[in-house]
């Protein structure tokens, strides 16, 4: 679909890259508000915040992780609450689109079996269905996950690197999300190797002192970490067997705002 004219004026480098993106950007605004004058509106809003913008400090910040919430230890015991919670899902729920998040809600949220939600979207059963293959396949107790983080905080704090290569799988993933505010790593970190480096010779810093609290966030055992008594960021994994194979380390300080108090959570 190809968008409407927006007065612009002539080319700057700021005009070159939002001509480049201009049909995309109506496309998208359209696609969401469902009428092509608030997309024109939006695109005009757009390009005026843009032009303020000073180029020279635009960056890619890097990968998403949902905001972590404090809750009370007993959601941990609540499997169907805590998977729906989990830091693995809801990055998954992040990439799937509008329709493919509805079939999620109303199945998981509201017990919509999945042939009620097909005929509701009109949509072929099969095709609602591969919402669910896309979620962690394998959900385990809240004692084997704290199991794990006992031996990874122990290796974290001790600068362990033997100890974390133990406790991470082979082919572990580390998602970062410092919102381009505090450093971290703009792709995902893949290997136990690398992974475990990166713990001990770059979060873990010269004349710093590095400690892990066990907590639950989203419903699942996590760890805060704290340089020097200073929160750094929230920590939340996903085990597979007696493994870690992902790890989600949540270092936006905008993001860190409701790991003091807990919230309170329920499925129903």
């Amino acid at each position: 679909m190809e968008g409407p004219a927006v007065d612009i004026p002539p080319a700057d480098p700021a005009t070159g890259t939002f001509v480049a993106h201009r049909n995309l950007l109506f496309t998208v605004a359209y696609e969401m508000l469902g009428s092509a004058a608030d997309a024109e509106d939006v695109l005009q809003e757009t390009w005026l915040r843009w032009v303020k913008v000073d180029l020279a400090q635009v960056s890619d910040v890097g990968s998403w992780l949902p905001e972590p919430l404090l809750t009370t230890p007993d959601v941990a015991d609540d499997v169907a609450l805590a998977e729906s919670m989990s830091m693995a899902l809801m990055l998954v729920l992040e990439t799937l689109a509008p329709t493919e998040r509805a079939v999620f809600v109303l199945h998981e949220g509201f017990d919509v079996n999945y042939d009620e939600i097909a005929a509701a979207l009109d949509k072929t059963t099969s095709a609602v269905r591969h919402v669910d293959a896309r979620r962690p396949r394998q959900v385990v107790p809240a004692s084997l996950t704290r199991e794990a983080l006992h031996s990874l905080r122990h290796a974290i704090e001790t600068g362990d690197l033997q100890g974390l290569l133990d406790v991470l799988a082979p082919d572990v993933v580390l998602v970062a999300d410092g919102g381009g505010i505090k450093q971290a790593a703009l792709r995902p970190v893949i290997g136990a190797d690398k992974v475990a480096r990166m713990f001990v010779g770059g979060i873990s810093k010269v004349d710093s002192i590095l400690t892990a609290e066990p907590t639950v966030v989203n419903g699942n055992p996590s760890l805060v970490l704290r340089l020097d008594g200073q929160l750094d960021g929230v920590l939340a994994v996903r085990v597979e067997d007696t493994r870690i194979t992902g790890l989600y380390y949540v270092r936006n300080p905008e993001k860190l705002t409701r790991v003091e108090s807990a919230t309170a959570l329920t499925l129903r």
